[in-house]
């Protein structure tokens, strides 16, 4: 199916007001470096909220979810839903702490925390390592999404995709900087909201489907409704929901659910105007993306079950879909391609609303990694701030390219979740206490990447070649998680601590909470206003409420009427306790 004149309008219509609102704010945005990153750490909580949210929902994430349930289920989501516990450990442990610190980039931290050349190093090392390796491998996962979306709706080449969404792109996000980024995710957000849910309505109404009772009651889909996995078949749930909230959450580093925080939501954090507006910025991105978004994906992936029940069928669909990229993502854009005239036109610009704010928050986020940790850092410290901002719109016209090249290589998104998983195995815990305790330095930091990554690189190229037994990706990701964490820790008691004034510099900047510095300042009250058990019970609250609300939603769709209304009042309750909490853990 191709678009038609009135779809083709709708999607001009789109980028033009989107390419106009983000130019508006190239002249702001080449002030300075701290402007163009940071738009002067002066946003409000909604905005980068509502910019997280817009960054995650990217074209690859209904495709990852529509993968996911047509193999594992509904329930196979908890790969990615347990990072709820990450999110809101986050939000009420370290929100404020990323404020506080004052950091440009989340790597700048390293020369704040630790001392030394291998802080530098360190700093240098890891900026590369993010902002090129781990940033053009989720920019390419994203545009391979977009490669599919274009062979299903739109008949064209994965080379012409690539030259034409990431060109558009990076017209304005090179041009006018976080600025831009945000301003556009606030219009991108409630385009691909109403695409998505618009998708859903249609994908259910379909005769093959028949609405909503016939969909459940299907007997492809019948199996694939549980929340939670079948704990009788003890590889899968182990797969899908033990091993993830067990050990995912705290263990692994992902993009966007960082232990800790990092990345791209530390760069929001780092632009909020106070510490309030960060912690509240996080508890927003985590209840739309987690709590509220999830189900018009869920529904469309449910309806593929009935329409296209196997891969055969899809290619049958569309011959012309090149087999090397034949999966079972592909049947999100395969049942887009029922959409009417005009309601396709919308969905394809939501889609290229969720690719565009994702490719333009990461080409920022990375540039600002060359730029002011690699460049302004080593290279050249001396220049006036237009040079810098030079720089960093040069630099995302080269992550454009490297990335293009990269969505060429890739097949599925479920391949590079699963590679960018096993690559952070295991690095997760020393991001969550190197704030809170005083003996983590910067050999741990360092150790914990090298450890983790080898492991990757071990069971993706040796351990099979050399005749061991193959694992599944669960079971390579725990044995990473062991075998990193010990050798960190290891690591850790084997070199020395960070010297005792980069120590104590550390904690009067941050004010930490806990006895973790104890060694170092000894018995030290907590900053007013803030409590270490009043975070956690707000952890805690904040986790229920998030569920609640997401199981409350299914159950509603489900026809549970009983179900939803218990479920969605413990999740309000929980709420309720997490808005009392606030003054507790430090927002004022």
């Amino acid at each position: 199916m191709t678009l038609q004149t009135l779809d083709w309008a709708v999607v001009a219509l789109y980028g033009v007001v989107v390419l106009a609102v983000g130019l508006a704010f190239t002249r702001r945005a080449g002030r300075d470096a701290n402007e163009y990153f940071l738009a002067g750490r002066r946003l409000p909580w909604w905005v980068l909220g509502t910019s997280m949210v817009a960054t995650t929902f990217s074209t690859d994430t209904p495709n990852l979810v529509t993968d996911i349930v047509r193999t594992n289920g509904v329930s196979g989501n908890w790969v990615w839903w347990a990072f709820v516990l990450t999110g809101m450990l986050t939000v009420f442990f370290y929100a404020k702490l990323w404020r506080r610190s004052g950091v440009t980039t989340d790597v700048e931290f390293y020369e704040l925390r630790y001392s030394g050349g291998l802080a530098a190093f360190l700093r240098g090392f890891r900026a590369l390592y993010l902002g090129l390796f781990f940033n053009v491998m989720i920019m390419a996962t994203v545009t391979l999404a977009a490669i599919k979306i274009g062979g299903v709706l739109l008949g064209v080449s994965p080379v012409t995709v690539v030259l034409v969404a990431g060109t558009v792109t990076l017209l304005y996000s090179a041009t006018s900087g976080l600025w831009g980024v945000v301003a556009t995710d606030l219009l991108l957000f409630v385009v691909a909201i109403v695409g998505a849910v618009a998708a859903a309505v249609v994908a259910v109404g379909l005769p093959e489907v028949g609405g909503l009772g016939p969909l459940l009651a299907h007997p492809n889909v019948q199996g694939s409704l549980s929340f939670l996995p079948d704990f009788s078949d003890w590889s899968t749930a182990a797969a899908v929901f033990v091993i993830p909230i067990a050990v995912q959450w705290w263990s692994t580093w992902y993009p966007g659910s960082e232990p800790g925080g990092g990345g791209y939501a530390a760069q929001r954090m780092l632009a909020a105007k106070d510490e309030g507006h960060a912690l509240k910025a996080v508890l927003w991105f985590n209840a739309a993306h987690y709590g509220i978004r999830p189900w018009p994906w869920i529904l469309v992936a449910l309806a593929s079950l009935v329409v296209f029940p196997d891969l055969e069928s899809i290619q049958a669909a569309f011959p012309s879909i090149d087999p090397a990229i034949l999966g079972h993502d592909l049947a999100y854009p395969a049942m887009l391609s029922f959409l009417p005239t005009g309601l396709l036109g919308l969905v394809v610009a939501s889609l290229a609303a969720a690719y565009m704010s994702t490719i333009s928050t990461h080409l920022n986020w990375g540039s600002s990694y060359v730029v002011e940790d690699v460049y302004r850092r080593f290279v050249r410290s001396d220049a006036d701030e237009r040079h810098y901002v030079t720089v960093a719109r040069l630099t995302t016209v080269v992550l454009t390219v490297v990335m293009g090249v990269v969505a060429l290589w890739l097949e599925t998104a479920l391949q590079a979740f699963q590679i960018l998983l096993q690559i952070g195995a295991g690095t997760g815990l020393v991001f969550l206490l190197r704030w809170f305790w005083w003996r983590v330095n910067a050999w741990s930091e360092l150790s914990a990447m090298v450890i983790s990554f080898a492991v990757a690189v071990w069971f993706e190229f040796a351990h099979v070649p050399l005749g061991l037994p193959e694992y599944d990706p669960s079971t390579r990701l725990v044995i990473g998680v062991v075998v990193t964490t010990i050798g960190w820790i290891a690591v850790t008691f084997l070199t020395p601590p960070t010297d005792e004034a980069t120590l104590r510099a550390f904690h009067a900047r941050m004010r930490p909470v806990g006895s973790g510095w104890r060694a170092v300042v000894g018995d030290q009250p907590a900053p007013e206003g803030e409590s270490v058990g009043a975070a956690a019970l707000a952890w805690f609250l904040g986790c229920v409420a998030v569920y609640g609300a997401l199981f409350a939603t299914g159950y509603a769709l489900y026809g549970s009427g009983v179900a939803a209304l218990v479920v969605g009042s413990v999740a309000a309750g929980a709420a309720f306790g997490v808005l009392r909490l606030l003054p507790k853990v430090g927002l004022r």
